[in-house]
């Protein structure tokens, strides 16, 4: 049985004169398909009867062979050719993951029809509509599907009135005036002209059309091409070993219009001949249990989760052993991406999956972006903590920018292009991916091989008042691991003499360290036990630490942050700005002369 992760790489690091450093592994990158549809139906041919997805049908599975799904792509493909859709009328998917929205993208990887998926909130938890409709005018779709007619219905018609090209509406269930089915599309008579469109395919062409996050501003449609995608699998496939011969099982509730979900671990499954289990749970208080029975169901060989999904996950599995055992009994890899976990976290799910099964089962990191395929780093080749090394086929520049080092990236799975939007800005002088993402060498002393840290977004950086720089996403790292309690944390303080917090508490792991039975996280704001441990936890972190470095005040928040609102993304980053902006009431708190002591924590509080 091979290796879970590589264990050695060679990694040279080249200093530049202008206080750049260039990190490279020596591997190359192997040889790959040059397109997802080369893979899709290599696997299709070679093990027709093998599940590729599946997804909830009450307490079963409804599930899809790689057999079927080729031959209900190459009908949907020939669907899409007949409504006149090619590279510059994509298929916009507004609903979530599901077997049809599945069929229906990989249609469009057969036939060369950019799959342009939107987050559900766009259209189910906005009130104006304002995102989507701003999506379908820049891409112009000349098909737009949702899972249900009745609960999409206002979103669809958005969507096609804005995109001005007459696109044909599809639905799974509950049509309406004007719609038509999958079902009904998986009829249509195929002809030579789908194999027409899959041999003009080419490995520049655009597979999928993936809208960043918004984490930090207003998203963009990023060209993701099969030469992008197929060479993000391939390097992969070098640093996991067992992949070659162990085909991944995912249970997955990550979207699949974000990269994590939708490029990273989708294809991860598609390129592998793996099969991946829909969960149709989330992080989230009240979807949680789904995606603890999905686990339960069906043990992933690859357990994939954002820092937000392991903070609940892990709480549970400490609870529960026999959980623990069931779901991490295939286990080859914990992985997690999205954002960065807290230290303390880490060693938990460490801990957690040790007692579960006996085995050390590497807790592996994934940095990256929309716009580099995504993955560009991983902890892999002896390298065990932050965001790790290059991966094959990978140059990381860091780049140094107001007093930190940003995190550039050259490779094959780097996008080319933005839609409708200039690119030139995103690239350096020798063509490197400005990430805005800060990072730093782990070994005090500049060794490489050590691997990197991640250091916060750049943007999310702010001045005090006396000129020092706040590096947002290392402090706020600190304060959760210092406190324990917290699920999450915005940082405010610019241009003011401290800085100060915005916290979400984490109901289970209070209640588990002070031996609580609190039910509800709006009774944790007044809570004085945790106030105590918080005041504590505080006057620790601040021990011996400059202003940039010290957390002076904190106020705890009941509400979570909103989707909506774009507060948080559906992987479950926070937009700092956005949070700050919306909870003006308390960023007044934390900054008034005399703090509310009913309402602020201050160090060393009691």
């Amino acid at each position: 049985m091979s290796a879970p992760v590589a264990p050695y790489a060679e990694v040279t690091c080249e200093e530049r004169p202008d206080g750049s450093r260039i990190l490279r592994v020596a591997e190359e990158l192997g040889d790959h398909p040059s397109t997802l549809a080369d893979a899709f139906l290599h696997g299709a041919a070679a093990h027709p009867d093998r599940v590729l997805a599946a997804e909830r049908d009450g307490d079963a599975w409804r599930t899809l062979t790689y057999g079927a799904a080729a031959e209900a792509a190459t009908a949907l493909g020939q669907a899409y050719l007949n409504q006149g859709c090619g590279p510059e009328k994509p298929v916009l998917l507004l609903s979530g993951n599901s077997l049809d929205h599945l069929v229906l993208t990989l249609a469009c990887y057969l036939t060369g029809v950019p799959a342009a998926p939107v987050s559900v909130a766009y259209s189910v938890r906005s009130t104006d509509l304002a995102r989507l409709r701003a999506i379908a005018t820049l891409v112009r779709p000349g098909v737009v599907y949702a899972d249900d007619g009745d609960r999409y219905r206002r979103a669809l018609t958005a969507a096609a009135d804005a995109a001005g090209t007459s696109p044909a509406t599809v639905v799974s269930r509950r049509p309406g005036e004007g719609d038509t089915t999958v079902e009904a599309l998986r009829r249509t008579p195929v002809t030579d002209a789908v194999e027409r469109a899959r041999n003009g395919l080419r490995p520049d062409t655009v597979a999928k059309i993936l809208f960043t996050s918004g984490s930090t501003g207003i998203p963009k449609g990023v060209l993701n091409t099969h030469r992008m995608l197929c060479a993000n699998q391939q390097m992969l496939r070098q640093i996991w070993p067992h992949l070659v011969d162990e085909p991944p099982v995912l249970t997955d509730w990550l979207p699949w219009s974000h990269t994590f979900g939708g490029n990273h671990n989708l294809n991860l499954v598609l390129c592998n001949g793996g099969s991946l289990f829909i969960d149709d749970g989330s992080p989230l208080p009240e979807a949680l249990p789904r995606t603890i029975d999905a686990l339960r169901r069906m043990p992933p060989t690859v357990l994939v989760n954002v820092p937000a999904g392991y903070t609940q996950l892990t709480q549970v599995l400490e609870s529960d052993p026999a959980l623990a055992e069931r779901v991490l009994s295939r286990a080859r890899v914990v992985l997690y991406a999205g954002a960065d976990l807290p230290d303390a976290l880490r060693e938990r799910l460490r801990a957690v999956a040790r007692t579960a099964t006996g085995r050390d089962i590497p807790v592996v990191s994934s940095w990256g972006a929309t716009e580099t395929g995504p993955a560009a780093s991983s902890t892999w080749g002896g390298v065990h903590d932050g965001i790790g090394i290059p991966l094959p086929g990978v140059e990381l520049k860091l780049a140094p920018v107001d007093g930190r080092a940003e995190l550039r990236v050259r490779s094959p799975s780097v996008t080319p292009a933005y839609v409708g939007a200039d690119l030139s800005d995103a690239f350096d002088e020798e063509g490197y991916y400005r990430t805005g993402d800060a990072a730093r060498l782990l070994d005090a002393d500049g060794d490489p091989r050590r691997g990197l840290a991640f250091d916060g977004r750049i943007a999310e950086d702010f001045k005090l008042a006396t000129g020092t720089w706040v590096a947002a996403g290392r402090l706020r790292n600190a304060l959760l691991s210092a406190a324990g309690v917290l699920s999450d944390a915005v940082l405010v303080g610019a241009d003011r003499p401290d800085v100060a917090a915005i916290a979400w508490p984490a109901l289970g792991r209070v209640n588990e360290l002070l031996g609580t039975q609190v039910a509800d996280v709006a009774d944790l704001l007044a809570h004085d036990g945790l106030r105590r441990h918080l005041g504590t936890a505080l006057a620790a972190l601040n021990e011996g630490a400059g202003a940039a470095s010290r957390v002076a005040r904190l106020v705890l928040v009941a509400e979570p942050p909103s989707i909506d609102s774009g507060e948080i993304t559906d992987k479950g980053y926070l937009n700092q700005h956005a949070v700050v902006e919306r909870r003006a009431a308390e960023v007044a708190l934390l900054h008034a002369d005399t703090p509310d002591p009913n309402r602020v924590i201050t160090a060393g509080q009691r």
